[in-house]
């Protein structure tokens, strides 16, 4: 799926409204500070859109390709989520399972108390379960989050700029630190895919790079996709450009946004923390991996297709009907990143999940899922409508939307 092949025409959409999303993404290029984006439609499984817009890399005045490698960010989380459902339907273990009856360091678990009159670390009032980790309630959080002091425990830790720490390793130090919130009574974005990687290495009894190419990459055909890129097509990776790095060490949501209002937007070096060339050591839950705009589109298409692409069979419709239904107690909703809420959105099982259209505020359909990355990264897959939109850039923490203009375009082209 790396072309649009087919008239738009075809599976009800307009090809001269479509012909407006060029512009709209052009303004970013030019006005807004990006290097380039990348966009992609596909409706009933036909590909009708797929545009480069910019730079891959601006001052080597490279364009941006069809065959751009890019860092996913947190578009990395999905992806984890389905390899772990593989391992579900094999009975291997129960959403409702204890973390710790796999991973033994979580029956130490303290959590934070800022009121306490005594010891600011206490008991659990239940223990994290596997679903707390796949929907945000398991109490764990970010460093760069400011909510609660631990995310400043979790800055002195390194934990997310040490790209050298191996995830096993990265999963016990977290155990070591306290939560900052009791299990299940608040939505807070958070390592827990990360805790979800290292139980698929221990569930399956193999390393995750390995589980990710046998049980997605290779029957996907998703061949540009894995936490490195070979030398040979390190070329094809896209350069990093925005905020500073989100993972770099000590920063914050707020240092992030004070540089936003500077309008700083140069060039960055993520490789400390998000290294091309570690496959050995660097494998994440939350973020890692490197993908093309045509490799995740087969992996969304599988997710629309109900578990299934081109006679591969990843996830049966049943459970993928589990993990795109909310999760979420109403009483924490609309969950919130930073201080920003997602109106109208529950969350499933590593993705969100859309209840509300009208406070979305934004065309689509209930049950559409999906997620985003922090270097600009977003897919969506709309079931109703059998409709899948990609869009990749890599624009570090940027606080513009292009990505929720483009969901509008692809919508106002319905002709159907």
């Amino acid at each position: 799926m790396d072309r649009a092949s087919e008239s738009a025409e075809a599976v009800g959409l307009s090809t001269s409204r479509l012909e407006r999303i060029r512009p709209a993404m052009q303004h970013y290029v030019d006005s807004r500070g990006y290097s380039g984006l990348s966009t992609m439609i596909a409706r009933r499984g036909r590909v009708v859109h797929f545009e480069q817009i910019g730079w891959q890399d601006r001052e080597l005045r490279k364009p941006l390709a069809a065959d751009t490698i890019f860092r996913l960010y947190s578009m990395t989380k999905p992806v984890i989520c389905a390899a772990l459902m593989t391992l579900y339907e094999e009975g291997r273990f129960q959403l409702w399972d204890p973390v710790a009856k796999y991973i033994r360091a979580f029956a130490r678990l303290r959590v934070f108390d800022a009121d306490a009159a005594g010891p600011r670390e206490q008991a659990l009032a239940r223990p994290v379960l596997i679903r707390d980790l796949l929907t945000h309630t398991s109490g764990l959080t970010y460093d760069f989050l400011e909510d609660s002091p631990v995310s400043g425990l979790y800055r002195e830790a390194r934990l997310m700029h040490n790209a050298g720490r191996r995830l096993e390793d990265l999963v016990h130090e977290l155990a070591r630190l306290p939560l900052a919130y009791q299990p299940g009574t608040r939505w807070q974005y958070s390592y827990g895919i990360d805790v979800a990687a290292h139980l698929i290495e221990l569930l399956a009894d193999a390393p995750l790079a390995h589980v990710l190419e046998t049980r997605l990459f290779a029957p996907l055909g998703m061949v540009d996709t894995g936490f490195a890129v070979p030398a040979a097509k390190r070329g094809r990776l896209a350069t990093m450009y925005g905020l500073p790095d989100i993972a770099a060490p000590d920063m914050t949501l707020s240092r992030l946004v004070e540089a936003w209002g500077q309008r700083f937007n140069e060039q960055i070096d993520v490789s400390a923390s998000y290294p091309a060339d570690a496959p050995d050591t660097f494998a994440r839950g939350g973020h890692g991996l490197f993908s093309t705009a045509g490799d995740y589109m087969r992996f969304a298409q599988m997710l629309l297709n109900q578990g299934a692409l081109d006679g591969a069979r990843i996830l049966s419709r049943k459970t993928l009907a589990l993990m795109h239904t909310n999760h979420i107690d109403p009483a924490l909703l609309p969950y919130e990143v930073g201080g920003m809420p997602t109106a109208g959105y529950g969350f499933g099982l590593g993705s969100r999940v859309l209840l509300n259209l009208a406070e979305s505020a934004l065309p689509g359909s209930v049950g559409e899922f999906g997620w985003s990355g922090a270097a600009k990264t977003y897919f969506w897959v709309d079931p109703q409508e059998e409709l899948v939109g990609l869009l990749m850039a890599q624009a570090m923490s940027s606080f513009d939307q292009p990505e929720k203009k483009f969901q509008l375009l692809t919508y106002q082209a319905f002709i159907d």
